[in-house]
């Protein structure tokens, strides 16, 4: 399959290379960026572009992995090819490209992505949505090629498994981030509580989340919860986040 990849960012480059790894072509990666376009296009062996007006209109599929506000635009300047156009969001709506092209479709896969760390693709949930049951078919030939999770889902699903995903991971590291802020201002090291995070990563992993909890809220531990208030009196948003995460545990195991 000729593939065109519209965008060089993290889940564009972990995508390119899974691609490439399966034994797909990819024949152009578009970019705003030229630079960052020929970092990537050179990875995987193919042609790099700034320009819509330099797109390969005679591919058979093409990926938009933007940002979301831009997945439209891409779209947009890809009105009149006849492959198959897909974007790799969790939470945009098939229609942003059935409106604008022949045959569309969603190919999210549901990791976070980093440049510098490698992932096994392989064990990455793939979500597919498309406009006709022929375009699924072939996204999923593509899918199963890459992951051994496939997953066909509506975009109201798609849309729920993202906000999940939210909860999940971005605000979870966001923690750890806050974390790592109190350990810093009172000249402790973030190491000390990386096994404390993988244990708890570990649990979940074979128990439900709600099952394993643990910490002063859900033991209704009302000394401890009010010194690490106090602890917290200098900083406001902090306390704020612990009180609200408390009170969320103490009505969650009611």
């Amino acid at each position: 399959m000729n593939i065109v990849l519209l965008g060089s960012g993290n889940v564009a480059t972990h995508l390119a290379l899974a691609l490439k790894a399966a034994g797909e072509n990819i024949t152009q990666v578009f970019s705003p960026d030229l630079i960052n376009a020929k970092e990537l296009a050179d990875k995987v062996g193919s042609e790099s572009t700034n320009s819509f007006s330099e797109v390969d209109r005679e591919a058979d599929l093409y990926i938009i992995s933007v940002k979301d506000d831009a997945i439209a635009e891409v779209a947009g300047n890809l009105k009149g090819v006849n492959g198959m156009v897909v974007h790799t969001s969790g939470t945009t709506d098939i229609k942003v490209l059935s409106s604008e092209v022949k045959h569309a479709g969603v190919f999210y896969p549901l990791q976070t992505f980093s440049k510098s760390k490698d992932v096994d693709f392989k064990t990455i949930p793939l979500c597919l949505e498309a406009t006709d049951a022929k375009q699924l078919e072939i996204l999923k030939s593509l899918a199963n090629k890459l992951s051994t999770k496939v997953y066909q889902l509506d975009g109201e699903k798609r849309k729920i498994l993202h906000l999940a995903a939210v909860f999940a991971c971005n605000f979870t590291n966001h923690l750890y981030a806050l974390a790592n802020q109190i350990l810093i201002e009172n000249d402790l090291d973030f190491d000390i509580i990386r096994p404390l995070i993988a244990e708890t990563a570990d649990k979940v992993m074979i128990n439900l989340p709600e099952n394993v909890q643990t910490g002063p809220a859900i033991r209704n531990d009302e000394s401890t919860i009010n010194q690490h208030l106090t602890m917290l009196a200098d900083l406001p948003e902090l306390q704020e986040i612990y009180q609200t995460l408390s009170n969320s545990i103490k009505l969650a195991h009611k």
